[in-house]
């Protein structure tokens, strides 16, 4: 759609908030999604708390679930804390009719903190404390219990978990400081208990799961898809799904490798390598086999990856970071795409080539199925208008929801790839001109 987000309960979820300082422009998050309650500004980069949506942007609410937060029983006898060593916490609703024994697991996003600082900070957020998680948040699009806007999944008992580690769910305490005041890096250990406990109320007699995820939560996602397999009886069908989790491992307009950078900090700092593959470890340094490239290569359970070629957050934190424009030559395009010059476009194809070269391999994958449309957005999963609704993208005539449908029943092999933008009018591009401050 050209211009602004025509849908207005999409436009109402968009907020802007400002730039962070220049001495802060590797770790700081320059645009966010889904305004709810927060203005955050950290030196950590952060993208959106993937379902956070506030009841007054809401236009029917009776027409949303929502679903209570329940805090981990045995976190503090597990050790899995979140950064400031409260429990962490998860949104389950119980399943009915012929969904009773299936279960769609999805995990929260928000971005990863590479320093003692950047953890610091986010224990005062909902992104490292349960204690500022709201206690009811709406279930829609993926998790959504209506069959008009979830057709496949609607009555499978789904979970939402809450992401309050900084590091994807991977993280280690090796590195904690020795006070005990934290910040504290659990991630592991987060998962793993919640596991546990999902699977003493119901998990464990599973016929059918899906384990998803929303950007952070993606790369969560693809992290732990085996370990979900293992976990689940062998007669389950098991498989995983990563919205927005597909970050390229992609130089900047100044050629500077500033995601491997950051993702290096990050291993380091949280000891992620003990939750990354041993063989790709064996190869290459841990922040690389952070990236999904790499993940999706030593997966044996089938994964779905659902990705605009031209993801938002990856434009204007991997393609075009602060630092790299001190001019602001890219401002007025990387808040809106329709305001890209020919040069910019032609940097911004090139960006959709790399995706593309990266999932080669991938598409060879006869058990795996893709989703990657020509839109400016990030997660698309978690939102009814996005996920399934009749303005919703598509390509080939088919949504994110019934292409993810067909590709976990069998129905078709989904390998689904979008002409190069501006070519489908069925997308949502984000425009946040409108909430810009200066």
């Amino acid at each position: 759609m050209v211009g602004p987000v025509a849908n207005p309960r999409l436009r109402s979820l968009l907020w802007w908030r400002r730039w962070a300082k220049k001495d802060w422009a590797i770790a700081a998050v320059g645009f966010t999604v889904i305004a709810f309650a927060l203005t955050l500004l950290s030196n950590s980069w952060r993208d959106e708390p993937d379902s956070e949506i506030s009841r007054p942007f809401l236009p029917n609410a009776a027409a949303f679930d929502f679903v209570d937060l329940t805090l981990l029983r045995n976190a503090k006898d597990r050790g899995a804390l979140c950064l400031d060593g409260t429990a962490p916490g998860y949104h389950f609703r119980k399943g009915f009719g012929s969904g009773a024994n299936n279960w769609l697991l999805h995990i929260e996003g928000g971005g990863w903190c590479n320093s003692i600082e950047s953890c610091s900070w986010r224990k005062g957020t909902l992104l490292g404390s349960s204690n500022y998680m709201d206690r009811r948040v709406p279930f829609s699009g993926i998790l959504s219990s209506h069959p008009s806007q979830n057709p496949e999944f609607f009555n499978w008992n789904k979970v939402k978990i809450r992401y309050c580690d900084g590091a994807s769910f991977a993280g280690h305490p090796e590195n904690e400081p020795k006070n005990g005041s934290g910040p504290f890096f659990r991630g592991q250990l987060i998962w793993e208990a919640v596991m546990d406990e999902l699977l003493s109320i119901g998990l464990s007699k599973v016929k059918q799961a899906l384990l998803s995820g929303c950007s952070a939560g993606g790369l969560a996602t693809l992290i732990h898809c085996d370990d979900f397999r293992h976990l689940l009886p062998k007669d389950a069908t098991v498989k995983c799904l990563a919205d927005a989790g597909f970050f390229l491992d992609e130089e900047d307009v100044l050629q500077h490798r500033t995601m491997r950078s950051f993702y290096n900090d990050v291993a380091i700092l949280q000891g992620l390598s003990k939750s990354l593959n041993k063989d790709c470890l064996s190869r290459m340094e841990p922040a690389k086999c952070l990236f999904p490239e790499e993940v999706i290569k030593h997966i044996n359970t089938p994964v779905f990856l659902v990705n605009p070629a031209y993801d938002f957050w990856q434009v204007q934190h991997i393609l075009i970071p602060e630092a790299a424009d001190p001019h602001d030559y890219w401002r007025k395009c990387k808040l809106n795409i329709h305001n890209c010059n020919p040069s910019q476009l032609k940097t911004l194809h090139g960006f959709r080539d790399s995706m593309l070269k990266a999932l080669t391999e991938f598409q060879k994958n006869t058990e795996g199925g893709m989703f990657i449309n020509s839109c400016y957005i990030h997660c698309q999963t978690w939102i009814t208008e996005t996920w399934h609704s009749p303005t919703s993208p598509q390509i080939n005539n088919k949504t994110i929801a019934e292409s993810v449908g067909d590709w976990y029943f069998g129905r078709n092999a989904v390998k689904q790839i979008d002409c190069p933008f501006p070519c489908n009018p069925t997308c949502y591009h984000m425009n946040f001109t409108t909430f810009s401050r200066g």
